[in-house]
């Protein structure tokens, strides 16, 4: 999954495809590399980031949507909570619904997804993007993300939502201090158990700078990419990230290792 912001205030490439041709040409650009989903978000979620009107934030993104959706037969994401955002963009080609905050405040989005058949990615946060990472807390953060998914995934149920339709995030950075995002890395085969992909989100994250002493985020692919290969050894199947070719290059060299082939990304 190629991350593609169409915000000034990502922590890694806000500004960069604030253009809506730019902001396409990155995502045909990704896609060459060997992106199989185009994940477009318009406000951004980093720690402290101010919440973004709604037509600020179609404005952003529904010109990129339309464009890829007449670009391209690769899936298009769309990473927002508001319901309505969402509803148009899957009118305009996308078919994925990337929701940081799970449909736990917002019956709506659950509703919508249940009505249209798309594909949801449920993620695990604490708090929001303004408070999630002021003192995060947990008892256990592996055991309470597990319960989380296993809450969600019975509500969805409940709302007609079917299974199949579900990818689950552990939310690496999401109201999670350092250590708890590598607990959750050390662990993420836990969460097989709930008969869902997997998606992992840690590309150039700052927990990765914590470990590195590195403020600066397109500093940190070498490490992020270590964390795709934790991933790749725990059952993880899909990965948000930035750096889409050297991604794909990690995911067909540990392919021919474990001996399942070298296939055409």
């Amino acid at each position: 999954m190629g991350i593609l912001n169409v915000t000034p205030d990502s922590f890694s490439d806000g500004g960069r495809f604030m253009d809506a041709s730019r902001a396409v040409d990155r995502a045909l650009a990704m896609i060459k590399e060997g992106a199989e989903v185009i994940d477009v978000g318009g406000e951004s979620t980093r720690p402290s980031a101010p919440a973004v009107p709604l037509e600020i934030e179609r404005e952003r993104v529904m010109p990129v949507i339309r464009a890829l959706g007449a670009a391209t037969v690769v899936p298009i994401s769309i990473d927002t909570q508001k319901p309505g955002l969402a509803r148009e963009a899957l009118e305009a080609g996308a078919s994925i619904i990337n929701d940081v905050g799970a449909g736990v405040a917002n019956p709506s989005m659950l509703d919508l997804v249940a009505q249209t058949g798309c594909g949801y990615i449920c993620m695990h946060m604490q708090g929001n993007p303004r408070t999630m990472q002021q003192a995060p807390r947990y008892h256990d953060v592996v055991e309470e993300v597990d319960a989380f998914f296993s809450r969600m995934l019975g509500r969805y149920r409940e709302h007609g939502i079917d299974e199949a339709q579900i990818v689950l995030d552990v939310g690496i950075g999401f109201g999670k201090t350092l250590e708890h995002n590598l607990e959750l890395l050390r662990h993420l085969e836990r969460y097989k158990k709930h008969g869902r992909p997997l998606l992992l989100g840690a590309s150039r994250k700052s927990f990765i700078g914590k470990v590195l002493e590195n403020e600066d985020p397109t500093r940190r692919g070498a490490a992020s990419l270590v964390c795709v290969g934790r991933g790749l050894d725990h059952g993880v199947e899909l990965f948000r990230v930035h750096d889409v070719q050297e991604t794909v290059e990690v995911i067909r060299m540990w392919q021919a290792i474990e001996g399942r082939g070298v296939p055409h990304v």
